[in-house]
């Protein structure tokens, strides 16, 4: 008869049996688990670990123990596997371990668990195996990849098109041309009544107002009529509207000019700064300064309310000769003044107080207040 088995030996035998069992249930709920399951899993696996401090020696030494009793018995464990197969209910046979003594004969275990393992087979043989190593197939944990959040793009902030059709709103401008459009300007200085030099984009330009003229520098209400285009104009953000002509022939924008909500060119006329001038082909508003000048002489408003002088013969100067084969105009009768383009003021020739015959017209607009004068000191 074989001696009795020491009581230790009993015990790491039957805990080895069941940390056998334990693992292979371990690893299958592992595998059922989802990602926040499977850590709430382990972490309760390291605490349990932690609470029992001598966990670790056991679980060190308990299997090594049990397959060498096992390996001196000629008992061969079944080895675990772990695979990625469908799940499948397996029932794991665990082979019986004999006794010492020949009296007692424990009979074979058997657990059933549900498992994501296929079924293993279990084999014996009367030869002594070597210990086998537990092999077990790792599946990776899926890590959830982040997603950034795209960031809202700003809005691009752009100042849209200003068109000559949202500015006949304004009182009086009913007659701009439709479909032109109006660029912002900044006023840099006042020339005279009917002109001024505006910023665009950092250029300076100068501006010709269309429609309408101001008594020109040395004239009667020169002053006056230059003061009250400052006053309209001073301040404020400008539009300027094309009609049909670009620039004039000394280079100048043709424009009609928005202040605010005030119309400048009418401006000047109404209030009897300003005489109206049509020049084709750029007539848009024609008929509305002419308008504006009827009212401003009716009601002897600015240069209308001025006393008409009486041109005395007897002060004009001495006519200079014309030149043979000159190109003077007829207007002119009394001086050399070639016909326009271009067109000149008072300030580009050095003839004052000569006589303008309104039969051939005025071309150059010396005769501001149609007395039959030009240039009257």
């Amino acid at each position: 008869m074989r001696e009795e088995a020491p009581k230790s030996e009993d015990v790491l035998r039957q805990l080895g049996n069941f940390l056998r069992v334990f693992a292979v249930w371990w690893w299958g709920a592992f595998r059922g688990l989802g990602c926040g399951g499977k850590i709430v899993l382990i972490t309760a696996s390291l605490v349990a670990l932690g609470v029992l401090y001598v966990g670790p020696l056991l679980l060190c030494s308990a299997p090594l123990v049990v397959l060498g009793s096992l390996s001196e018995r000629g008992a061969s464990p079944t080895p675990l596997s772990f695979s990625a197969s469908a799940p499948t209910a397996t029932v794991i046979h665990v082979p019986s371990v004999p006794q010492l003594a020949p009296t007692e004969s424990p009979s074979p275990m058997s657990t059933t668990t549900s498992t994501l393992a296929p079924e293993p087979t279990s084999t014996a043989s009367s030869t002594p195996a070597p210990s086998p190593t537990p092999s077990s197939t790792t599946t990776p944990t899926q890590i959830p990849t982040a997603t950034p959040t795209p960031l809202p793009r700003p809005t691009a902030t752009w100042t849209p098109e200003i068109r000559s059709d949202d500015l006949r709103a304004i009182p009086g401008a009913e007659c701009l041309p439709p479909g032109r459009s109006a660029v912002s300007a900044r006023l840099v200085r006042v020339i005279d009544g009917d002109t001024i030099d505006v910023a665009i984009e950092g250029r300076t330009f100068r501006v010709r107002y269309i429609g309408m003229n101001t008594p020109e520098r040395g004239q009667p209400f020169f002053i006056e009529a230059a003061e009250a285009n400052r006053r309209l104009v001073a301040g404020r953000t400008l539009l300027l509207v094309p009609d049909v002509s670009e620039t004039d022939p000394y280079g100048r924008l043709l424009r009609y000019v928005i202040a605010g909500d005030l119309f400048v060119n009418l401006a000047l006329v109404r209030e009897g700064y300003a005489a109206a001038m049509i020049v084709p082909p750029d007539v848009s508003c024609a008929e509305a300064f002419r308008a504006a000048e009827a009212e401003a002489r009716a009601a002897g408003r600015g240069l209308w309310g001025l006393p008409t002088p009486t041109p005395t013969r007897a002060t004009l100067p001495t006519p200079t000769a014309l030149p043979a084969g000159g190109n003077c105009h007829p207007a002119y009768p009394t001086v050399c003044i070639p016909p326009p383009p271009p067109d000149l003021d008072c300030a580009d020739i050095p003839y004052r107080n000569f006589p303008v015959d309104h039969r051939y017209g005025d071309p150059h607009r010396f005769d501001g207040d149609g007395d039959g004068i030009g240039c009257e000191r």
